[in-house]
Parts: structure tokens; sequence; C-alpha cells
């Protein structure tokens, strides 16, 4: 009787174990502002997707800022309407002249800025997501920096724009960020070629956003699952068979 006791202890646990995972999962997924690219393949074209999470507990989020290399700048960029927010894509004067797919310019879009109406703010526990279509990619192994400002209704602007470095602790700001990759043999080009003719979107857009997720947030997601299916199957174990 003991035993089964003490077995039926050690299955709620591990069942407890796993929903805490489960929810920690959850929480990787919206922990700050991060772009997820469809392809980081140089040279081509990838949609890139920005989830945005509201991190107040009294405020909502109602605006945000996502700023484009000005080094190796986009030559195209167009927007994916959300409803109820407005998107500007901004042209900037560039440093200095680049050459871009074989062209230079001394302009490129230098800034994207989603602003929302009043019934569609980011509130507690939501976030949103926003997707632009850019190109061309540079070259393999160049890491594409967006930084991105998160304005809330009292006022408060927060600077996802702190540097990652790699071997060291994530920062309590990290700007998102990507790096791009070499084309391999029997890549498709079809999609950048498709994406490279898109029109830059309305500033007044009413088409919901498609959703993004956090590869972070998914592992921890899987691993929540796997261990509530083992705590639920250890529980059944311990119950007595039917005679």
């Amino acid at each position: 009787m003991k035993t089964s006791i003490r077995r039926t202890l050690k299955s709620v646990s591990v069942a407890s174990l796993a929903a805490g995972m489960l929810a920690a999962g959850a929480a990787t997924a919206s922990a700050h502002v991060h772009v997820d690219p469809e392809s980081t393949t140089a040279g081509g074209y990838t949609h890139l997707t920005f989830s945005v999470p509201n991190e107040s507990a009294t405020a909502k989020t109602n605006k945000l800022e996502v700023a484009l290399p000005t080094d190796t700048p986009f030559n195209s960029v167009s927007v994916k309407p959300v409803e109820g927010w407005t998107a500007q894509v901004v042209t900037a004067d560039l440093p200095k002249p680049v050459t871009v797919n074989g062209a230079t310019v001394t302009k490129a879009p230098g800034s994207v800025v989603w602003t929302a109406d009043d019934a569609h703010q980011i509130g507690q526990n939501e976030y949103q997501t926003f997707s632009i279509s850019v190109g061309v990619l540079p070259d393999a192994g160049t890491t594409i920096t967006l930084p991105a400002k998160q304005s809330y209704t009292d006022g408060t602007v927060v600077a996802w724009d702190e540097k990652t470095v790699e071997g060291q602790d994530e920062p309590k700001h990290p700007a998102p960020s990507f790096v791009t990759t070499a084309k391999t043999a029997g890549s498709d080009d079809h999609h950048a070629a498709a994406t490279a003719s898109a029109t830059p979107a309305p500033a007044s857009a009413t088409t919901p956003a498609s959703d993004g997720g956090s590869t972070a947030g998914w592992f921890g997601l899987a691993a929540g699952l796997v261990g509530l299916a083992a705590g639920v199957t250890a529980l059944a174990r311990t119950r007595p068979a039917k005679r």
C-alpha cells in the first residue's frame, strides 16, 4: 500500500514537472521581441516575421518600429497587412553609397513603423506578429540586426537593441537578428522571384497577419508534452488491475 502511494505521488510530481515545463516553453515563445526568417539564403528574398509580446502589467502596446540595415540595405521591402494597424515603410539616406544587386544606391528603406488603432492594441497576456518581405539578402555569414522599439500606451518605450554575443549571457533587451547562409545545391529560386515582384501594402491595412513562433518556445513545448505523457503513463501503471 505504501509503495503504491509513493508511486502515485511520484507520478503526480512528474506530471506537475511536465506541466511546469509546458508553461516554461510557452513563456519562452513570447519572452522577447524576436524575428523568424522564412529563409536565410544569401542573394535571395525572404519573409521576416516579428513576434511582439506585451510585457506590461498596466499598459498596452500600440506601436512597433523596426530599423532596417543601412550597411547592407534591402532593395525591396513590402509589408503584410495587420488588422487594426497602419504600416509605413520609411526611406532613409544611406551613410554612404552601396552597391546592391549590381546597382549603386544612396537611399533605401530605413525602417518600418506599425501603429495600432485603439481597438487593436496588444493587451496583457497577448502578442501580435508583423511580417515583411525583404531582399536581397547579403553575402553568407552576414549578421542582419534589426533593432526594434516597442511603445506602450503609458508613454513607455522599450528599445530591443542590445547585441547578443556568442558565449555570453543573453542581454535583457536583445535586438532581433539572424545570420545569412550560403545557397545550397538544388535551392528553389521560384519563391525569391515571386517575392521580388511583390508590391508594398497600403498603410491602412485590414488583413490579419500570419502567426509566427519561437523555435526555443516550441522545443520547450515539445519537452513539456513528452514529460506530461510520461507522468500519465506512470500514474496509470500504479492503479490496481481490475479483477
